[in-house]
């Protein structure tokens, strides 16, 4: 008996690396050739790696949502034969963390892991866990949703009923961003004032009610936070949004329309529709009108680069829909 290595192919033109979001065998499975393995995902598409020879499961390479370069050993299988598993191949291996290695090299302690496991790295999750226990200063604060901090109020509030708190207009914004009603805080100021270093107690956990005398933390630790991993697709599309909202400015507008004559002709279309064709829903409708809207107003249309300091003017129009799915 041998061992064969199956190492990520290269799964498109310049692609470098990919990420692993789905395996389809487990350790100890015996599979077939072409038998679909696992699947990685780059920026173009979602590749699913078949196995190239009959074998036995007996290592897999890496966990969900990791990033593996191409030519990373992937897989390996129990083969009757020689197999293709060289020295080298051994001692990469070897470096690779301890849920990728070999049922038989259990017992040694792995080395860091050369894969980047972005789901761990970049989850705004595990920093949430993390804040409650670090110093956060008055410029980590200052636009600091309470729930990333990861707290939640202790309803008490510190002054008589009907009292509003005093505070400035910047306090008073950065509470509201923070998630915090001014009710519920103790102004150390004049009369009673609240002053972003009170703000910043509270974010530390360190701010206090004064109702009736008593004492004690106004805020206490979420335990009911979880960790959730983006992985694939939603990490792409998470990704591009966020880059989104930072490079293109973003407007909202709000009308009224008539859609009596719309909602009769979609109506009329889908009462004759073949059996073969999609209902037709107000979407396509809206794609048009928006179509037409920005054909009469093209410098809706543009690019700005910042760097080149020029604005780009498309002449073609390309438009997407996001549907939810599970």
């Amino acid at each position: 008996m041998g061992e064969y290595v199956i190492k990520l192919p290269d799964v498109g033109e310049g692609v470098a690396e990919a990420e692993l979001v789905e395996w389809h065998i487990e350790e100890g499975q015996s599979v077939r050739e072409d038998d679909v393995l696992a699947a990685v995902m780059t920026d173009k598409a979602t590749v699913e790696i078949p196995a190239p020879v009959d074998g036995k499961v007996i290592w897999r390479g890496a966990e969900i949502g990791q990033v593996l370069s191409v030519g990373s050993p992937l897989i390996r299988l129990e083969v009757t034969g020689e197999g293709n598993v060289s020295a080298a191949d051994k001692a990469i291996e070897a470096d690779l963390p301890s849920h990728a290695s070999s049922p038989k090299d259990k017992g040694s302690g792995p080395a860091a892991s050369p894969l980047r496991d972005k789901s761990k790295t970049d989850s705004p999750a595990e920093h949430v866990a993390q804040t409650p226990k670090q110093s956060v200063s008055a410029s980590q604060t200052k636009s600091f949703p309470q729930a990333r901090q990861g707290l939640s109020p202790l309803m008490t509030a510190p002054r008589a009923e009907g009292e509003k708190p005093l505070a400035s207009p910047a306090v008073r914004k950065r509470a509201l961003e923070g998630g915090l009603d001014l009710r519920q805080i103790a102004g150390s100021g004049p009369a009673g004032r609240i002053s972003h270093e009170d703000l910043d107690a509270v974010f530390r956990g360190e701010g206090a009610q004064t109702t009736q005398g008593g004492s004690g933390p106004l805020m206490r630790p979420d335990t009911s936070l979880k960790e959730v991993p983006v992985i694939g697709l939603r990490r792409k599309i998470a990704e591009k949004m966020s880059l989104a909202k930072s490079r293109i400015p973003h407007i909202t507008y709000v009308d009224e329309v008539d859609m009596t004559a719309l909602e009769a002709l979609r109506g009329q279309l889908n009462a004759g529709r073949r059996a073969d064709q999609p209902k037709l829903t107000l979407l396509p409708f809206l794609m048009r009108a928006m179509a037409k809207a920005i054909g009469a107003y093209p410098h809706i249309n543009t690019r700005y680069d910042d760097e080149a300091g020029k604005l780009y003017q498309y002449g073609g129009l390309h438009m997407g829909i996001a549907a939810q799915t599970d």
